[in-house]
């Protein structure tokens, strides 16, 4: 994969991404820096990266483990305080409230429905793609999607307007 390549997939592929890895931890900064950071590491591998059946897959799962590393780290307590205290960025104001309130339901999922329901419903992953990225079977992620959709489903019925359907377009 040459720049210019390089280039297109990463104004192809960098929204997409970042707005899953939040649906995913909840968090839009976090979920920000973790997406370049995935694709900085991208590009020190793009070579393999060009021989990668699903290239946005691998930029992902990069992604979500930096996100699962840094919030394991923040829980020992190694978060830094100015970070701490940093203003809340501009475009978290500019989410509506039922996606707000979608990622805030997800948030209360256990973190495998979580991710199953975000590859699948909002990557818009086929489920045996899921299995594949997660390293599970086809059959489990059909047991965590169903649960997890149901679970969803009772957390958003409290959300009014949300239960009828408004959440499922994010």
């Amino acid at each position: 994969m040459d720049a210019a390549e390089f280039d297109e997939f990463y104004a192809t592929s960098f929204r997409r991404v970042t707005g899953q890895v939040y649906a995913m931890i909840g968090d839009l900064d976090e979920a920000t820096e973790c997406t370049q950071e995935a694709f900085a590491r991208a590009w020190a591998h793009r070579r393999r990266l060009d021989r990668a059946e699903y290239p946005e897959a691998w930029v992902r799962t990069t992604a979500h483990r930096l996100a699962v590393s840094r919030w394991r780290r923040r829980k020992r307590g190694e978060r830094s305080p100015d970070r701490a205290l940093q203003p809340v960025g501009a475009a978290a104001a500019a989410v509506d409230e039922s996606h707000v309130a979608l990622v805030a339901a997800l948030r209360r999922l256990p973190e495998a429905q979580r991710q199953a329901l975000v590859l699948h419903h909002i990557a818009d992953l086929p489920v045996q793609q899921v299995a594949a990225e997660v390293g599970v079977p086809e059959g489990t992620i059909k047991a965590r999607l169903s649960r997890g959709r149901a679970a969803l489903a009772a957390l958003l019925a409290d959300e009014p307007g949300l239960a009828e359907g408004g959440a499922t377009h994010a």
